[in-house]
């Protein structure tokens, strides 16, 4: 398959990892005229025009002691051991680990005897070379073992297995853009980074493939494909390609790129500004920008919610997706063409516009605008609302009602109503116990009396009103007049059979209309929540600069945080429904995503009572 690959060269604003100012002021072309003018800016030579910072080879016995400051894991056990990429498992515990200094090979006759120094582009091409044989940008620490089965192999994806190692490195055959021989592929938290290093080497070296004492470009295994410019064969350059475009740059990589220019006062651009890899070999990319989304209408308000439909962009490649803004912030993105924005604030007018998205990353003109308002009051609740359901296995069926008003909430003037399987009229009405009240801030349970699941939470027994099956219509009514909905009043569709509804924090007042968006779903006797809600009203907008989380997109299975304090997270899909919910710490600010498939999500962080939600790529 034909991949297609942005280029846009914003290198203020793309900028990842912090090189001195005006240090690629000089990379101002593209292909491979830009490859030498890079070549001359990171070289350990006096003809570019950046002569303050030249190469300075350190040696291949010092190696070891600036792996120390390149190569610790501060990342995901955060123990401070040798960070090995053919060994670490991102997920879970490392089946080994190395001391820095400690258990440098040496033997070589398991995994997890000893660690040594691992040329990406192998050695064996070059002999015994310098500046090469040295750089730290290329020459990592790995496991010896897995090194020594790594060989002089290229770098690939494999498909008939050879060998695999604790991590899930493996060697073997495959056919890699039409290359048929055996190839070694690493874990894919770590194909960028090698793609990235492959391509750094292919500019610091552009000059020295013909060199005395290196092999032939045709001698086995060589991905080098004869020439000065595009350096690799054109397979590998594929490869490479995907690679680096499919796992972007890690904040690992940024502080190893700074920490390697600290050790030898040079830098691999391709961590700095990601795009010169494909304006240097793929400069024929994809440039045209989808036509704009037309006709977009907001509506159906709730005191949460808004519903968007818009009509779909034309591209001569295809629309991958759309990016929802609110007010002028890019908050929502959607696969389809039409999106229900959750979290809004009561008796609010939004204004949203749409753009879309080709699979290069170009992006359209704006759509039209179009605004709405949310219904209910801001500031604090109106009135009582249900915040949870549970219709479960058997006599498993709970409602829950909420009481964010401000004061303590007598009940004599609330009932609760239920209509079976569609009925028009409401059938059963139940009225809560006399003086049974709620304080502001509390719940209230009723449960069947058969019910089994977290029974310390109940408040009251009832089975008439909890006889409710998921297709059935419940109503919350004051003075005898509907405040709160959960179904719709004469509709048979069920909306929720063997589950456990929650309402969302965001939702600030009760609703009439039943709408989906406002409920996170659980699955059956799912009680976690019972006895308790959290409403979030009054948040503040927490600074996006106090969170910082890497990578995004996120190819691994660790989300790396960067927070000054104890913060709540949650994972929206694209429908809105919650995926993670988890707790991450300062001292242990990491968050597994294994669960997660492909696609965009919704991050909310709340730290006390500040709030920012973000997008989350998972590719």
């Amino acid at each position: 398959m034909k991949k297609i690959y942005i280029l846009i060269l914003l290198i203020s604003s793309l900028c990842y990892s912090q090189p001195p100012a005006g240090y690629y002021d000089s990379a101002t072309s593209s292909g491979f005229t830009l490859k030498t003018q890079l070549k001359e800016i990171i070289n350990d030579s006096n003809d570019g025009l950046t002569t303050e910072y030249l190469h300075t080879n350190q040696g291949y016995d010092n190696l070891f002691t600036g792996y120390v400051a390149t190569d610790s894991d501060s990342y995901y056990e955060n123990d401070g051991t040798v960070l090995d990429i053919y060994s670490e498992r991102p997920a879970t515990v490392d089946a080994y680990n190395y001391n820095h200094g400690v258990n440098q090979c040496g033997n070589t006759a398991a995994e997890g005897t000893c660690y040594n120094r691992e040329h990406i582009f192998p050695q064996g091409f070059y002999s015994e070379q310098e500046p090469m044989r040295s750089d730290i940008h290329h020459v990592i620490p790995t496991d010896g073992f897995v090194n020594n089965g790594r060989g002089n192999l290229p770098f690939g994806v494999v498909t008939s297995v050879d060998d695999t190692y604790s991590n899930g490195s493996r060697r073997g055959g495959g056919n890699n853009y039409g290359y048929t021989g055996n190839v070694f592929e690493p874990i894919d938290e770590f194909k960028g980074d090698v793609a990235r290093m492959m391509l750094y080497f292919a500019v610091r070296y552009e000059d020295n493939w013909n060199d005395t004492g290196w092999d032939s470009p045709t001698t086995t295994n060589n991905p080098l494909n004869g020439t000065s410019d595009q350096y690799y064969d054109t397979w590998f350059v594929s490869l490479l390609l995907d690679w680096h475009n499919s796992d972007p740059v890690s904040q690992r990589e940024i502080d190893r790129n700074n920490a390697a220019f600290t050790y030898q006062n040079n830098r691999n651009p391709f961590i700095d500004v990601p795009d010169y890899a494909n304006a240097i070999w793929n400069p024929s990319s994809d440039t045209e920008a989808p036509s704009a989304p037309t006709n977009l209408l907001a509506s159906n308000p709730s005191a949460s919610t808004i519903d968007l439909s818009w009509d779909a962009s034309t591209d001569n490649v295809g629309v991958t997706s759309y990016d929802i803004y609110v007010d002028g912030v890019n908050t929502f993105n959607s696969v389809a063409t039409s999106f229900t924005a959750f979290g809004l604030v009561g008796n609010t007018n939004y204004c949203f516009t749409v753009y879309a998205r080709d699979a290069a990353n170009n992006i359209s003109t704006v759509s039209n605008t179009s605004c709405e308002t949310t219904t209910g009051g801001g500031g604090s609740t109106t009135d009582l609302f249900f915040s949870e359901y549970i219709e479960g296995t058997s006599n498993n069926k709970i409602l829950e009602i909420a009481n964010f008003t401000g004061a303590t909430v007598n009940l004599a003037s609330h009932t609760i109503k239920l209509s079976a399987n569609g009925n028009a009229s409401w059938q059963t009405t139940y009225s809560f116990p006399v003086n049974a009240e709620i304080l502001d801030g509390d719940v209230y349970v009723v449960a069947n009396g058969g019910a089994t699941v977290c029974s310390a939470e109940y408040d009251d027994l009832n089975n008439a009103i909890t006889s409710f099956n998921g297709n059935d219509a419940l109503g919350l009514f004051k003075n005898d007049i509907i405040i709160d909905a959960l179904g719709t009043l004469g509709d048979t569709q069920i909306y929720a059979q063997n589950t456990t509804l929650v309402r969302r924090p965001e939702v600030v007042n009760p609703n009439t209309s039943y709408s989906p968006s406002e409920w996170m779903t659980f699955t059956s006797d799912t009680c976690d929540d019972l006895g308790t809600h959290n409403q979030t009203l009054g948040t503040e907008s927490l600074s996006p600069s106090k969170v910082k989380f890497y990578p995004n997109p996120v190819k691994g299975n660790t989300l790396m945080f960067s927070i000054s304090e104890q913060a709540e997270i949650k994972i929206y899909d694209i429908l809105g429904k919650p995926v993670i919910t988890d707790i991450v710490y300062p001292n242990a600010s990491y968050l597994v995503v294994t669960s997660l498939e492909k696609g965009i999500y919704l991050m909310q962080i709340k730290m006390r009572n500040r709030i920012v939600t973000k997008k989350l790529i998972r590719q």
